[in-house]
């Protein structure tokens, strides 16, 4: 049985998850709408991820005889200036749901609830994973720029990423 505590923490978490989903439809849509479909490519990849690991926390609240409770989401950012300020976005948006990660698997530590600690070193691994992708595209768009055949060869790059769910 999970505590109540950690209970409103994960539901709160499986919030911000769904939050990211949207945020990162919002971006694909911007760039959907500038003709950069690899950069949309990539950006409706994270839309499956983010409802993946939401899922994946609504299932282990209800496997530990939880209940799920969903809030509204509230509404993304629409509009973006340019590719760099959409990843540099997403980068900030990623750092912040590693410390939302760390402070729930410090909540399980403080509560002693070994399953749900176990659960949650798969999203801390996941977040380094997602804060060191973000950042590489950020890096790679301050060297080549906002246009020319540099934003096109990434653009090129970023349309070959597929979503493959995890096993585990």
């Amino acid at each position: 049985m999970i505590s109540q505590k950690l209970q409103d923490a994960i539901n709160y978490q499986i919030n911000r998850e769904l939050f990211s989903e949207y945020y990162y439809l919002s971006m694909a849509s911007y760039f959907n709408s500038t003709g950069l479909s690899g950069f949309e490519n990539f950006f409706l990849i994270q839309v499956e991820e983010e409802r993946f690991h939401a899922m994946k926390m609504y299932n282990f609240i209800n496997e530990r005889g939880g209940r799920v409770f969903l809030k509204a989401i509230e509404a993304p950012k629409t509009k973006f200036e340019s590719a760099l300020e959409v990843f540099e976005l997403a980068y900030e948006h990623e750092k912040l749901v590693s410390k939302l990660i760390n402070d729930l698997m410090d909540l399980a530590i403080k509560e002693n609830d070994h399953a749900a600690k176990n659960h949650l070193n798969w999203f801390v691994d996941e977040q380094v994973e997602e804060e060191a992708s973000m950042d590489t595209i950020v890096n790679k768009l301050k060297l080549i720029g906002s246009e020319g055949h540099g934003l096109l060869m990434l653009d090129n790059e970023l349309a070959q990423r597929v979503f493959t769910p995890p096993s585990k």
